[in-house]
Parts: C-alpha cells; structure tokens; sequence
C-alpha cells in the first residue's frame, strides 16, 4: 500500500511527534465506506470550537494526563440537504459479524447491492440523524461523526478540532487535493437486541439474579424447537437472521405459504437453528427493551451528569436505563469505554426487571500504566529511506491482532466467573481477584491504546489465567467446570435436543408446474455451467471469495431478469415465471441425487419469481398477498 510513496507525502506524516501515531492514521484510508457524491465547489466546511467539560466554578476539567475532558469530543454537524445525500439503507458487511455457522455457499449477503443502492437512492425520504464518517479536504484529514443540524445552512459541513486527525501541512503548496466524504455507517433502526458473556458477568455481578437470564434462555430455546412445526416460531427465528440470505430466504418462503415442510425451507431453518444455538452458547441471549445506538454529544448542553438523550423511531423516551461501555474517567465518551464520539456503539436498557435489580459499582479508576517507550523517535529523525522502511514495519505491526488485549480480556472473563461462584466466606479470593480484574482493565486498555501510544504492552504472568471455565471451550486439558451462571447457560444449551430432525428427503412444491421443455434445456446447460463457475470461486482467496461467488449468482439472476433483480425488470413477468419453473425443477432434479444444499441455487436467483407464484397459488378463495416491511413484520412478532 505504502508503495509508491514517496517524499512529499513522507513529509506530511512528519508532522507528528510520534511514528505510531503516523501509523495508526493510515488506517483513515483503509475504513470500508462508501463515498457520497457531493460537489465540494458548492460545500462550506467550517471548524468550531469544541465544548470542555467545566466544574461548578466554571472551571476546566482534565484528564490524568492532564488534557481538557471533552463533552463534544469526535462530533460535528453536518446541514440536512447533505444528510440526505446518505442512503437510506446503507450499512456495513461487517456489521454481521457471527459468521460460525455461515458457508459460503448457503449465506451469501442477500439483496443484490445494485438494487438496494438504486433503490435507497430514490425513496431516500428520511435523513439519518448521525453519520460516521472519513473526511479529506484541503490537505486534512478527519474522523468522527456528523450529527444532522437543521439550522445550518445548505452545504455546511461543521469539524471540531477533536476530529482532525491529520492537518494540512503549512510549509507545502496548496495544489489539488483529495476532497472526499465517506460514509463508514449511519444511525439506524437497531435490530434484535443480544446479551453477552460480559454483560452477563458484570450484570450478575450487579445483582441481577441467575433466574432472569435462565428465564431468557428458556423461552429462546423453546422457540428453537418450534422451528419446524409452529409457523410464528419459524418466522420469528428467520426474521431475526434476515440479514442474511438463509434467513431472508427462509422469511420469504414462510410469508409466501409454503409449507415448514419444503425441503430447502427445513435445511434453512436448521441452519438458523443451528446459528441459534451457538449464539446462546456465547451468551447471546435476547432480551426485551433493550438496543445498541450510535452514540454522540450533546450539542445543546442540557443533559446533566448521568443523564442521556435516547431517541427510537417513535422518538424520545424517559425514565432510567443502564448504559454500558467500561467505565472510566476522560472525555464524555471516554467514560464508556475509551471511546469517543465518532461512531461508537453503546449498550442501552429500560428494561424493566434489570432496571429492579442492577446496583451500579464505583466507577473505574486507572490504577495501573503501562510505561511509555523511551527509545520513541521522532518521524523527523529518520532519513527518506529509513522513514519508509520503518513505516512498512509499523503498517505490518499494525495490521496483526493484538494477544495482549486478547489475553487480558480472556483472563478477565475468567476471574470474573470465579469471583460469581464465590461465596462471603471467601472474601479473601474475592479481593485478590477484584484487585487482578481492575489491573486487567487497565492493562486491556493500554493494549488497545498500543498502535497510537506506541507502548510496549504485556500481560503478568500473575495475571494470566491457566485454566479457563469449560464455557469457554479452551479444551479438557486446559479448562474446569464452572458452576457460574455462564456455566449453567452453556450446560443448558448443550443438554438441548430438539426432536424435530429436518427430514432428508426431497420433493416438489405441487403449486409449480411442469416446466416448458425447452426452458428446462436451456437452465439445464446453465445450471451446469454456474457449478462449474462456483467451483471455480470457491477456490479464490478467503478474502475475495465472498465477492466471486456474490458476482456468479448475480450473472445468473441478469440472465433471467434482464435486470440486477426482479423488481428493476422490464421483462415480461409471464416469461420470468415460466423461466423461474424451469430453475426450480432443473435445480431440484439435481439435488434429489446430491443433497438439500444444492436447491440453494434457485432460491438464490430465481427466489422472487418463485415466491411470488407461490404466494399467488397458495392464497384462499378471498385472499391476496401484500407486502410487509421487514421492521413491521418483527414488531408483530415480539
């Protein structure tokens, strides 16, 4: 990446006083966006002031190193005609990020990107209120978020010093520059919300009794064994993964009348129940009244200490609710977990039975510091060559995952278990371990600080754990049984049969007919030939594999559409459906000789046509099928 880079650039990272610093801002220029198509010729971009915390006497607030405490660190605004310009839909691949029961064959990414882009586009009526952002004008470069300002004029842009991460360098010449806003999320209608193993922890820990998580478990399980034969189970199960292909298949099948029984629907309800399953044995459970939003300042200062401004779909709400990022004492955002307000997610929750039982701790104060690294260099000390070469070095470090932090967190979580199955008569275990949690907090923190601060940062070896609970599946020879609530919530998964094994066999839908013979000839060859390219993607890279076989279903859902999908079509819709026969029965003959996973491919590609015949063929004498949202459809849910 950094070659052909050469002096000039070299200078401008210069400016920094530290070369991990330089490093780290690299990074500005390898976040996954998406870049709006703004004219910058007609955009104002303006810097004001950022707002510190202040005392009762008016006075500055600082941080143990002695920096202004920010209230509106990481945030901007951004003027409502701009806002508009972000798709209504965008959001991130890596926003799915349980892929341990995902294949590729079966959980490509669903709708085809075309169609939702076009389609965002044009029906885009609604702004998002915040937007996480990269943004290059004028030899800068800024990160944070840009909160939505009505007040602004049109093509105004307003940055805070706390997001200019790379200024313009003065003793250069002002030629053509970058100019670019990009786009890394926006603030969305959150989905189906998930407990954790650390949330658990700390809310057990809180005084949340076991009962309420088991509770949880319980009904969660219990609705996996609905799946095959309960249709609300099945749909609410699907619509809870309809992110994902299996999932969006599965929901649309369901919603179109075709029988729990279908093979290809069976075989997508397996997997999601499968998904399920390793989900709750992480100690995702679902919970009620509960979200994860995008955080960001204040900008009109009324919000008080250990106040917050929540707003959902259907506006504000009021009252008490837990808030969670690891606390500590920086910047407002800092407090929630070494975070700052340039997109960050926090945990929130009304409901109702944690708000009865969770006691709040004493804040957590650093105590412990990894010592800066006195042989740090100044990038102006290095020559051209040296510069470059130590650059390299630095992107490489950069780019390797850090197994201080993955340490820390992994012996925390298990001090934490044994401190949950420790009784009063042990108080002092108790304190040992509350002493080895905090330092791990710290030193978590120091590593996770480590690409920009530059320290050098390990985990004692009296800080790392030897034997890990069995929930955490380190292996029998490194592990003990652990009796705490995260225990019992593995044992309970694992202990779980469901009786309702999904049948092999594989039959037709009776509701699509025979199809054309000529069109059977035709799909036959071009089912053959799309084996032969999937293979061939399969066999690509980890990283472009995804993106090989998503190009192979999409050359086939052209050739039937004439289109990117079936809603852009202008081709005749009695020819799609004659055509989409053809598939399914071409598909389902092959598969009745080599297995249930091979009905994917017409699913994939004629999935639409499919689903719409079935639902006009299925309907009662009176009915007539209607769309529904995704988002209203699981709110009838719940």
């Amino acid at each position: 990446i950094l070659i052909g880079i050469h002096k000039k650039p070299i200078t401008i990272t210069a400016m920094y006083a530290e070369m991990e610093v330089t490093i780290s801002r690299f990074s500005l220029i390898l976040s996954k966006t998406r870049k709006l198509d703004i004219d910058f010729k007609a955009v104002t971009i303006q810097r004001i002031e950022d707002i510190p915390f202040r005392d009762e006497n008016e006075s500055i607030i600082h941080d143990e190193d002695g920096k202004p405490i920010l209230h509106t660190d990481g945030t901007g605004y951004i003027s409502e005609d701009l806002a508009m310009k972000c798709p209504r839909n965008f959001s991130l691949a890596n926003d799915i990020t349980d892929n341990s029961f995902e294949k590729y064959e079966e959980l490509l990414y669903v709708e085809d990107t075309a169609c939702q882009e076009r389609g965002a586009e044009t029906s885009n009526k609604e702004p998002p209120l915040l937007i996480q952002c990269r943004l290059f004008y004028d030899g800068c470069a800024v990160k944070g978020t840009l909160l939505i300002n009505r007040k602004l004029e049109p093509g105004t842009i307003q940055i805070r010093p706390s997001m200019i991460k790379v200024e313009r360098d003065q003793t250069l010449p002002l030629e053509e520059t970058f100019k670019s806003l990009e786009i890394v999320a926006t603030s969305r209608k959150p989905g189906r919300n998930a407990l954790s193993k650390y949330l658990i922890a700390i809310l057990s820990y809180g005084g949340v009794p076991q009962e309420f998580f088991l509770n949880l478990l319980t009904n969660a399980l219990e609705e996996t064994r609905n799946v095959y034969s309960d249709t609300r189970a099945a749909l609410r199960v699907a619509s809870n993964y309809d992110a994902l292909e299996v999932g969006l298949v599965a929901r649309r099948m369901i919603s179109s009348g075709i029988p729990l029984s279908e093979p290809y629907l069976r075989h997508c309800l397996s997997s999601l129940e499968s998904g399920e399953k390793i989900k709750l044995k992480q100690g995702k459970l679902p919970v009620s009244e509960s979200f994860y939003l995008m955080g960001t300042a204040d900008p009109t200062g009324v919000l008080k200490n250990h106040e917050v401004c929540v707003i959902l779909d259907n506006g504000q709400i009021s009252g008490k609710v837990l808030v969670y990022r690891n606390p500590g004492k920086r910047s407002a955002a800092y407090e929630m977990a070494t975070g700052d307000f340039d997109g960050d997610m926090y945990w929130v929750s009304r409901n109702p039975e944690l708000l009865k039982y969770f006691k709040a701790s004493e804040p957590w104060k650093r105590l412990y510091s990894t010592p800066a690294d006195s042989k740090i260099r100044n990038p102006r000390e290095f020559s051209d060559m040296e510069l470059e070469r130590e650059l390299f070095q630095l992107f490489q470090e950069a780019r390797k995952p850090s197994f201080s932090m993955a340490t820390a967190a992994d012996s925390w979580l298990t001090f934490m278990d044994r401190l949950l199955t420790l009784g009063d008569d042990r108080a002092s275990e108790k304190h040992s371990l509350k002493k080895k949690i905090i330092q791990l907090i710290d030193i978590y923190y120091d590593a996770l600080d480590a690409p920009k601060s530059g320290k050098k940062v390990k985990v004692p070896k009296g800080l790392r754990a030897e034997m890990y609970p069995h929930h955490m599946e380190r292996g029998a020879e490194f592990s003990y049984r652990s009796s705490s609530i995260l225990g019992q919530i593995y044992d309970t998964v694992q202990a779980f049969k469901n009786e309702a094994v999904p049948g092999k066999e594989i039959w037709k839908l009776p509701c699509l007919d025979d199809p054309i013979p000529e069109l059977y000839v035709k799909w036959t060859a071009r089912y053959k030939d799309y084996r032969e390219e999937m293979t061939s993607a399969m066999k690509s890279s980890d990283e472009s594999k995804d993106l090989a076989a998503r190009d192979v279903i999409h050359k086939y859902k052209q050739l039937l559409y004439e289109a990117p999908c079936m809603e852009e079509s202008a081709k005749n819709t009695e020819e799609i459906y004659e055509e989409a026969i053809a598939i399914y029965h071409v598909v389902y003959d092959y598969a009745m000789r080599h297995g249930v996973t091979r009905c994917s491919f017409a699913w994939k590609v004629a999935g639409s046509a499919l689903c719409d015949l079935c639902a006009w063929k299925l309907a009662g004498p009176k009915e007539e099928p209607i769309a529904i949202l995704p988002s209203v459809l699981r709110e009838l849910l719940k």
